[in-house]
Parts: structure tokens; sequence; C-alpha cells
């Protein structure tokens, strides 16, 4: 009984009953839709706000400290498993077309989804990104200008703070940040009862689909997890010529803590420990790039995220251009840098990616429903994938020590992180999974 007061368990208890209702009572059902619809309005009129201060805030807030080789080169496979998750997200989705199984005729609401107009030539698709009006932008909902402005702003507020010292902008906007997340918060309250009637129009409308589409969904997101996971393992391997068969063994522990969890930063103390006394990593790479990996690594949401995209392209019948993909794909792994942070979980991303490709947001409420399943997912490519990173940035400094790799020799961890240095990285990485 106590695990049914988990949100998790009530979202995922109200979409199985919705899918029995509109099953049950068929197209009656879509007299639910505007509950529904309410729900949907209630998270996406935060978006803008939302995301123009996490922007502004996290390129505010930015420090010079992290330069170096060490810093390249972790940023350099951090973006190059980004670009392979998002890649190889994209060739499943049109590979297995998971959104294929329930095809909607109308978007939800014509008025929430303020796509772009159709550009002429490339020329025409970058001048879009930036706005005459950025009021204008963010009343129209218009996304990648609205980032565009927040990005120059907060490197403008980052220079600023850097100048005089002076963070009171900083610091206002942070606040903006956390007071429109518990909005958000406040909103989720009424998730089961959004997700239920969401679900039981979509069930009335398309019948046993709705079921199908989202074992699609799972389907897709985990065969991808384990093709990335895969790859990971390979380049790891090849790099370092350590022996793979060791290496689950090694994550094991905190692979449990991440998939009985879905939090990238419960299991964060386990994966520096494992990482250190385990894998071999020093203490110096681990500790550097393992903060940076738990907010930036998150390779699994953007896997996770691009599929999103196409899932709700297909439901909708829409046909995206190599343009729109590649910024989907492009969104999906700016969200995953970290640039652009939305503490508000899947819900608020789904949302974003759906509004700024103009895409119809009708299946939304079924992606909600399962996220439960794609947040283990994801988090277990998550954590996985920063112990493999941080292998890879110890090698070419010869810091990995091979003997505690093959269990010859046994380290122990006598510094650890400071919460309070990292508790803006743990806030964030929990919305990555």
């Amino acid at each position: 009984m106590k695990h049914l007061k988990h949100p998790a368990a009530q979202i995922g208890l109200a979409a199985v009953a919705g899918v029995v209702a509109g099953l049950i009572l068929g197209d009656w059902a879509g007299n639910l839709r505007f509950v529904g619809d309410l729900f949907i309005r209630l998270i996406q009129m935060s978006i803008v706000p939302l995301v123009m201060a996490s922007v502004i805030v996290a390129t505010g807030s930015m420090a010079g400290a992290g330069t170096g080789r060490l810093a390249s080169r972790t940023f350099g496979w951090i973006l190059g498993f980004s670009v392979v998750s998002a890649v190889v997200a994209w060739g499943l989705g049109t590979l297995l077309r998971p959104g294929d199984g329930i095809t909607f005729s109308e978007p939800v609401d014509p008025e929430l989804i303020e796509s772009a107009q159709a550009a002429t030539g490339w020329q025409e698709t970058l001048l879009g990104f930036v706005s005459t009006n950025v009021v204008e932008a963010m009343a129209g909902a218009s996304m990648i200008p609205i980032i565009v402005f927040s990005l120059l702003f907060g490197l403008a507020t980052n220079a600023y703070v850097r100048t005089t010292g002076n963070r009171l902008i900083l610091d206002l906007l942070d606040q903006v940040q956390q007071v429109v997340l518990t909005m958000i918060r406040f909103v989720m309250v009424i998730a089961p009862v959004g997700v239920f009637c969401l679900l039981a129009a979509i069930a009335g409308e398309v019948g046993f689909a709705v079921v199908t589409s989202a074992l699609a969904y799972l389907g897709t997101t985990l065969l991808g997890v384990l093709i990335v996971m895969a790859l990971m393992v390979l380049t790891v391997t090849a790099r370092t010529g350590l022996n793979p068969l060791r290496l689950p063994g090694k994550l094991a522990e905190q692979t449990v803590i991440a998939i009985t969890t879905t939090s990238s930063a419960v299991t964060y103390p386990t994966v520096l420990r494992n990482t250190v006394e385990k894998v071999g990593v020093s203490r110096r790479v681990a500790n550097f790039t393992l903060s940076i990996g738990l907010t930036m690594g998150s390779c699994g949401a953007v896997l996770n995220y691009t599929i999103v995209v196409l899932f709700l392209a297909q439901s909708g019948g829409v046909q995206l251009t190599t343009g729109q993909i590649l910024l989907g794909m492009g969104l999906a792994i700016l969200l995953n840098m970290g640039t652009i942070t939305v503490p508000g979980g899947f819900s608020v991303v789904a949302l974003f990616l759906g509004t700024s490709l103009g895409l119809p947001l009708e299946a939304v409420g079924l992606l909600i429903a399962v996220d439960w399943f794609t947040g283990i997912f994801r988090t277990f490519l998550n954590v996985n994938g920063d112990t493999i990173v941080a292998m890879l940035v110890a090698q070419p400094t010869g810091e990995i020590d091979r003997e505690v790799y093959d269990g010859l020799r046994t380290v122990e961890t006598t510094t650890e992180a400071d919460p309070d240095e990292l508790q803006p990285q743990l806030a964030r990485a929990d919305d990555a999974g």
C-alpha cells in the first residue's frame, strides 16, 4: 500500500484505468479529453519562463575552472556519445516507427502549437533562430529564438558578474526558476487525473492500438539503450585494452541502485566510489569527470528525447524534414548538455520538444504514463555511461590502475565529494533520470 503513494505508481494505475475506461466507453470517452487538455495547458504555460530562467542561470553561473585537457577530453567524449545516442535513436525510430500504431487527425489544441512557418532555404531557417522581438517570441512560444536570446543573455550576465561581482540578476532568475518549478510540482499533483482522461480519450478513439504503441515505444527505447551501451563497451575496450568481461561485475552495484531509484543523483556516490575502487580510475579524473557527467552525460536522456520527437511526429502523421530531425536531435543533445535545464521532469521536456517542432501533442499523455519504465532505461545508461567516460578520459594520461581493474589490488576513496558543492548538479541530474 505504501508504494501506491509514489507519484509514478499513481500515474501508472491511472494510465491503466484510463485505457480500460476508453476501451469500454468508446467514442464517448472523448468527452474527457478537455480535462487532459487542461492538464497539458497547465504544464505548458510554465515552459517559457522555466526554460528562459534555466538557460540564463546555467550559462550565467559557468565558472572558468573547467579548462584544460581534462575538461576537453571529458566534454569531447560526452558530446560524442550524445551524438551517437541521438543517431541510434533516429535510426531505430525511423526503422521501427513506434508511433505508427496510433494516428490522430487533429492536434490536441492548435493554439498550443505555435509552429514556425516553413522555410524556403537554410538561410531562412537560420534567420528564424533569431527573433526581432523576444516578447513576441515568448507570446508565441517560439522556443528556438527564446533559447538563443537566453543563451546570449546568460553569457552577458556571466561577464557582468565576473566584472562587477554583482549577482543580483542571476540570483533573481534562480529564484524565478525555483518558483516556476514549484508551480509545476503543484500541477503534477493532478497528473493521475490528467493522464487518466488523456488515455481514456485516446483509447476510445484508436482502441487497443494505444497499448501496442506504448509497448513499441518502450521496446524501441530499451533496444536503443542496449545498442548504445554495447557501443560504449566496445569503445572503452578498444581504447584501453581492458577485459570487458570484468566490467559487468564492477557496474552491478550502481546498476541495481540506478534501476531501482531511477535517480542519477541518488546513484552518484556509489558511481564515484565504484569508479575509483573497482574500476581503478584516479580520484582526480573521477571527481571531475563524474561531477560533469552527473548532469551533462545523460546519453539515455538524449536517446529517449530523440525517440519522443519521432513518436510524436509518427502518431500525428507528420512527415519530418531532414532539417527538423536534425533540429530535434540537436535540442535533445542541448537538453542533455545541461545548457537547458528543465527541472519539471519528462512531461515538460516532451511538451518542450513537441512545441519547438510544432508536433501534435495528443500522445504526450501516453508517454507520461510509461515514463517510469523509460526512466529506468535512461538512468541505467546515464550512470554506467559516466563510468565509461571516466575510463576513456583517464586512459591517455595513464590514470587507470590496471591492477585495481583486474582485482589484484584494492584502493579506498578517502576523499568524498562535497554535497553542497554538487547540489545544483544533483538537482539537475534527477531531471534527466
